[in-house]
């Protein structure tokens, strides 16, 4: 970055974000660069993507653009205004007279409304605190990202803007310091009212080949009938200040959603840079039933909360889980709400707003079934109690938008089905790991996780590739038998190398005992149960059951049984698994 004009002296008066660079960018042609907002959207077609010190930083700025265009364009109004947007590629010129308009409103260092900060918020103290208050690497001395381990001294006008931006949507939790004029401070300080309002939420937005696209293909347009919005919808900029305490509002729409107040936030400064922060809880929000306000991320219907608050539908975010890639829920992404009823009057699952408006896009022919996009998935996983940040989960998973379409659900069931036909692959090949250990007198549970980790692991790169050339074909149920086999075959290699490196003990077998009496397990029997868990749930190149997927017998065809009894995998489980486990593959993934 540049140096700063007034470097060196004892104040700066005014950090201008519509002119002075602040957002980082990454060009199509590699190149990255801070970008003023003027920048940003001037050059929106030849910029990649915006690029944050974290993901979740990233998805937050990102909201911050959307809440600028709704604004510039109020809407838009319905899906022929989008489309004219989509064909003009100066669609972002009105942004340049609305920033010139609302500009005082962007100053970081604004005397009286300081771009997304409080005037004059003080501690009974009078306390400035730490900058690791509100740079999300370094939460109150333990650091996830070494990068600016062990604290933050200072930061530049441009990185403290960012965090700022971050810490309405992320901050964590837990008790913070009152401030003077807050009626909520107890004791000096105010009690836990949970995470910004992005925190509570599995993030989930298209990204496009372009900035411009991205922010295009996420203008969801105003007469949606998934999303409300009320006729005094506005950004932050455009609302009067905020006092210290909290306003006891709701949020009026997606403009007041996106840069929604969750804190009260001063950043002191001097000419080199900020130095020290007042961060204080701002405007607290339920998440609960939210869902027809918050576009980018997806819902879950909460049957314990309908019991407890005695109403229904209720749903909540469904957060993401940072074990789980973003292609073993493709179900939460791609499902419509017919579909995720599963014969409740209420769908228990509700895709993104965001992903509803693209599939009305390509059902309705404004986006071509072949278009390519990546579905991003963005968010911070919290621990102890919502004070620390524990992972920040960022995945994408590439997909054509025909998987979307509103009439056509072929290739949508199909793409569903072969996560699912992953999924009931990796289980038997835990299966196996577990019959292995039993078989060695060993515990199965650590055996079993490290064998489906491992499947899953196999699969992923192959599943996205056939996903993101699933339109290519006009036949969806060919490709899928395509994609069964590439699984019989990937996974039973792995089955393989897991009965090769077994030792003695695991070849000799034991006697077990199970629900349906006493055998004998060895290393044949459970290769035996595992070729034929995946003819069950895969069926088999040659049309028999129990083969590999070359038509060959399972490695070893031994079935060592003690004499009278079965051998089935039921025979040592308490509970049936393999071959006749109902289909109900664990698919509460990324979304």
């Amino acid at each position: 970055m540049s140096e700063l004009p007034g470097a060196g002296s004892s104040t700066l008066s005014s950090f201008d974000l519509t002119d002075r660079p602040w957002i980082e960018a990454l060009g199509v042609d590699g190149s990255q660069d801070e970008l003023s907002l003027r920048q940003v959207f001037e050059q929106a077609g030849s910029v990649r993507r915006i690029v944050g010190d974290l993901a979740t930083q990233e998805f937050a700025l990102l909201r911050l653009l959307l809440a600028i265009v709704h604004d510039v364009l109020d809407g838009p109004r319905d899906i022929e205004d989008w489309a004219d947007l989509w064909s003009d590629p100066n669609c972002f010129a009105p942004v340049q007279p609305y920033l010139d308009l609302h500009r005082g409103g962007f100053d970081l260092l604004h005397p009286d409304v300081p771009f997304f900060q409080t005037a004059g918020l003080r501690t009974g103290k009078d306390e400035v605190f730490p900058l690791n208050r509100i740079v999300a690497d370094v939460p109150n001395g333990e650091p996830f990202f070494t990068a600016r381990m062990p604290a933050v001294e200072r930061l530049t006008f441009a990185e403290a803007a960012r965090w700022v931006v971050h810490a309405h949507a992320y901050d964590t939790s837990g008790i913070k310091s009152g401030a003077v004029g807050d009626d909520r401070v107890k004791g000096g300080k105010v009690y836990p009212l949970g995470t910004g309002w992005a925190g509570g939420l599995g993030g989930v937005f298209a990204e496009g080949d372009t900035l411009r696209e991205t922010l295009l293909l996420n203008l969801v347009a105003a007469d949606t009938a998934e999303l409300e919005n009320t006729a005094d919808d506005r950004p932050a900029w455009r609302r009067e200040p905020c006092g210290p305490g909290g306003s006891g509002r709701m949020a009026t729409g997606l403009r007041d959603l996106y840069t929604w107040q969750s804190r009260r936030v001063r950043l002191h400064h001097d000419g080199a840079g900020v130095h020290g922060v007042v961060l204080g809880y701002g405007d607290p929000l339920t998440s609960r039933n939210m869902h027809r306000r918050e576009p980018m991320t997806a819902w879950r219907r909460s049957l314990a909360q309908e019991k407890k608050l005695r109403q229904s539908p209720v749903y909540l975010p469904r957060e993401h889980d940072p074990s789980r890639a973003a292609w073993r829920g493709i179900e939460s992404l791609i499902a419509d709400r017919t579909e995720a009823a599963q014969g409740a009057e209420a769908a228990v699952r509700l895709r993104p707003a965001v992903l509803e408006w693209i599939a009305r896009l390509v059902t309705q022919g404004h986006l071509p079934r072949n278009f390519l996009v990546r579905a991003r998935v963005i968010g911070a996983a919290y621990g102890t109690q919502q004070s620390v940040v524990d992972e920040v989960v960022d995945d994408h998973l590439s997909m054509p938008v025909v998987l979307l379409h509103q009439q056509d659900r072929t290739y949508a069931r199909q793409a569903i089905g072969a996560a699912e036909d992953a999924d009931l692959a990796v289980r038997a090949l835990g299966d196996l790991a577990g019959d292995l250990a039993r078989a060695a007198g060993r515990d199965e549970d650590g055996p079993r996780a490290t064998a489906r980790a491992a499947g899953f692991d196999a699969l992923e790169e192959p599943y996205r590739n056939w996903l993101s050339v699933l339109a290519e074909t006009d036949d969806p149920f060919e490709r899928r038998s395509g994609w069964k086999g590439d699984v019989r075959r990937l996974v039973g290699r792995l089955g393989d190398r897991l009965i090769e490196a077994e030792g003695d003990m695991a070849w000799q077998g034991r006697t077990v005992t199970g629900k349906k009496g006493t055998l004998w397990l060895g290393a044949g029997l459970a290769d035996t149960w595992f070729r034929a868990r995946l003819a069950k749930v895969l069926g088999d190149a040659d049309g028999r059951d129990g083969k590999n997927g070359d038509g060959s017998g399972g490695r070893v065809g031994g079935d060592a049984r003690v004499p009278g009894q079965s051998a089935t995998p039921e025979s040592i489980h308490s509970a049936p698994v393999g071959p006749d486990t109902p289909a109900t593959p664990d698919m509460e993934a990324n979304v």
